[in-house]
């Protein structure tokens, strides 16, 4: 395999198997996949400390406009419990699986209303299929087309989106946080075992008791009503941001065309540079190639692991694509305006698509 354009939507022509092997095994002999519970204690205790915070600051402040900044607030802190609970989903924090799940399934469902079965039925088809047309459920279409055929069949109101979907990206993603919440709901109702209905249905009702009651009994309505809505929003927009710059815009591999594990996972994923401080900013996601090769690893082996990771790929001829958060986000506006063309009627002035206004 070649990999002069790693972001083309045919994948390289030479089918060449990588060996994935001496990596893992060079991965495994240093102990990057040990746990690293200190520093998940160390995590937990800060997420709580911030989550308590943050419901002092609303007793505090009472009836004031100001609670929308607490509300902006909790959506962060929340967001931080989730990249959490997708740890745990990856089995990364704790040794037992079962103990990693339990973890999850708390913190997914109480702490942040979401189903944590749906989560992990549709993240780890994604992590076997990343960018794969017919089954990364990530790209599938939807409101935002991530690729020309999807976007040519879209219609109404859908189509009118899709033309402009670059720069309508981040807004649309304030409604995210609500299409979460929803799709998990339905999927449980819909087609949830009945032991998954008995555990997570009940969980995430008690989370949504324990925000909205207190939220709506010591708030005025219109309040609660802007409280909620700017959480959902700034939840929406952080989870989002945190997700799309990691395969968006990357190599979209064709329905039914097969590539090699380390190719399929290096060429569809993009890192952010940053360091520390956007780890912690976007819940260790920043180091995307590696979580990918590695989905267990614990955050702090990650670094040394890109590392190695550089290095190998550098070997093998394979393109390794790290950029700054920024430029991903331009990137991604970019591919998504590009792709948004083919839902263009064929009589657009051309002057006005290449600007982008339709």
């Amino acid at each position: 395999m070649t990999a002069s354009a790693p972001r083309a939507t045919q994948p390289p022509v030479n089918h060449v198997t990588r060996s994935f092997t001496p990596l893992a095994t060079t991965v495994r002999d240093m102990g990057l996949l040990n746990r690293a519970y200190g520093f998940y204690a160390i995590y937990a205790a800060a997420i709580a400390v911030a989550l308590g915070g943050v419901i002092t600051g609303f007793i505090l402040l009472g009836d004031s406009w100001f609670q929308l900044l607490i509300a902006g607030a909790l959506a962060v802190v929340l967001t931080q419990i989730a990249f959490l609970g997708h740890e745990a989903s990856h089995r990364a924090i704790l040794v037992s699986g079962p103990a990693n799940d339990r973890v999850g399934r708390f913190l997914s469902t109480v702490l942040v209303g979401i189903s944590h079965q749906w989560w992990m039925n549709k993240h780890s088809r994604h992590h076997a299929n990343p960018n794969t047309m017919g089954k990364d459920p990530d790209i599938a279409s939807d409101t935002i087309r991530f690729t020309e055929q999807d976007a040519s069949t879209a219609t109404g109101l859908v189509k009118q989106i899709v033309k402009r979907q670059g720069w309508l990206f981040f807004p649309l993603l304030t409604m995210e946080g609500l299409n979460l919440h929803y799709r998990s709901v339905a999927s449980l109702v819909t087609g949830g075992t009945r032991k998954q209905k008995w555990t997570e249905l009940p969980s995430i009702a008690l989370h949504f008791g324990l925000y909205l009651v207190p939220l709506f009994w010591f708030l005025p309505l219109g309040m609660a009503f802007a409280f909620l809505g700017v959480q959902m929003a700034v939840f929406g927009v952080y989870m989002g941001a945190s997700f799309a710059p990691n395969h968006k815009g990357m190599m979209i591999i064709p329905e039914g065309v097969k590539v090699d594990f380390l190719s399929r996972q290096v060429l569809t994923s993009r890192n952010v540079s940053g360091g520390w401080p956007m780890s912690i900013l976007l819940g260790g996601l920043n180091y995307q190639i590696e979580h990918h090769l590695f989905p267990n690893m614990a955050r702090p082996h990650l670094p040394r692991a890109r590392e190695i990771v550089r290095e190998h790929c550098a070997q093998e001829n394979l393109e390794y694509t790290e950029t700054t958060l920024m430029n991903s986000y331009a990137i991604v506006i970019a591919y998504l305006n590009r792709v948004g063309l083919a839902a263009r009627d064929p009589f657009d002035c051309p002057e006005r698509v290449a600007l982008g206004r339709g």
